[in-house]
């Protein structure tokens, strides 16, 4: 070997000498593991809503490769179902799964997005999420409590709810004492109706003891997962109060941004997968429930009368109008939805024709 092919091989091989030792001595940097905790507003492992909570947060750790750790807590467990809001705001948890209609006192906006009555279904609802403004003014809303909302979970058009006593006409109503929350509530307040407010876990028990006189709660597949059947003998339809029942994952702000982009997109990635998933197990799963009702139960199921229908819609109009003059951002959002509505409408005609 001549002198320059010496120098030239042997300084390669000093090269590749340096390196390998390099590699031996240096560690390189491991990726940060986030531990997060989340809150639910269900029961452990209800059907429907506590598992899609469970299976939200395993998609995020599969599709993080472990990165995103969380434990999971169901209503209760760590703060109450109705709390777990307040509880991502001041970054004591980090994530939620809950539902936008349970927010009036806090974001009274947050109703549109629980479900307007007689307003979009499912299908409709995600278009303007997705494809319009709905998403943007959704988190527009949140942001003044330091939380990010995600589409995480539809349950599709619900029933109307289950009663002790035949509903005949708007004068049936006056007196109930009925657990619907959101728009809903506040309309069936309007006809003499006592709204109130109750968790998943104190339906049933309520209803059996006499503490209500009604509930709506979901449909037909999560409703008997309550056994509300055995409580309530009338079972209505439909459910005008809420034609889309979302779901969300609400993240703290400073939990969201505190990860890198890659996971940030995995957590809106796995909120859009189960959001789309959910809808189609629902959609499937009512139809068996409801079979069982009527088959097996003997479940008196009933439409309410079209004059009470007519006078809900009617009081519909003049809440949505007193809660726009009231509140500049709620107003930004229902014109929002109803210019989308309006202008999907010409579509809808066809297709439903």
């Amino acid at each position: 070997m001549d002198r320059r092919s010496f120098i030239y091989y042997g300084g390669l091989g000093s090269i590749a000498a340096c390196s390998k030792n390099d590699q031996d001595s240096i560690s390189l940097p491991k990726s940060e593991i986030f531990r997060w905790r989340m809150a639910t507003s269900w029961p452990p492992n209800f059907p429907g809503h506590g598992v899609s909570a469970n299976r939200l947060a395993r998609t995020i750790e599969e599709l993080s490769g472990g990165r995103i750790q969380i434990e999971i807590f169901s209503a209760g467990e760590l703060v109450p179902a109705f709390e777990v809001l307040d509880a991502v705001s001041r970054s004591t948890i980090q994530i939620a799964h809950t539902a936008p209609v349970y927010w009036r006192g806090k974001i009274p906006s947050s109703l549109i997005y629980g479900g307007i009555p007689f307003g979009m279904t499912s299908d409709i609802f995600n278009a303007w999420l997705f494809h319009s403004d709905g998403l943007r003014l959704w988190r527009k809303a949140y942001s003044a409590m330091g939380v990010i909302p995600f589409p995480a979970g539809n349950t599709g058009q619900q029933m109307g709810g289950w009663f002790n006593r035949e509903i005949n006409s708007s004068d049936d109503l006056v007196g109930l004492k009925m657990r619907i929350p959101g728009l809903g509530g506040e309309v069936m307040q309007k006809v003499g109706v006592l709204p109130v407010n109750l968790p998943a876990s104190e339906i049933f028990t309520s209803l059996q003891t006499g503490a209500i006189d009604a509930t709506e709660w979901v449909g037909p597949y999560n409703d008997m997962a309550l056994g509300l059947q055995q409580v309530a003998k009338y079972y209505y339809y439909p459910g005008w109060q809420e034609p889309s029942g979302q779901l969300e994952l609400i993240v703290s702000n400073e939990a969201f941004y505190s990860l890198p982009k890659d996971l940030q997109k995995i957590i809106e990635i796995a909120c859009l997968s189960e959001n789309s998933y959910l809808l189609a197990e629902f959609t499937m799963r009512n139809q068996q429930a409801l079979n069982t009702l009527k088959t097996e139960h003997n479940v008196i199921i009933k439409k309410f009368p079209n004059d009470v229908l007519t006078e809900l819609n009617k009081h519909t109009e003049i809440i949505l109008e007193e809660l726009s003059n009231n509140d500049p951002l709620f107003e930004e959002i229902l014109n929002s939805y109803n210019d989308f509505l309006n202008e999907i409408n010409p579509w809808l005609e066809i297709i439903n024709s």
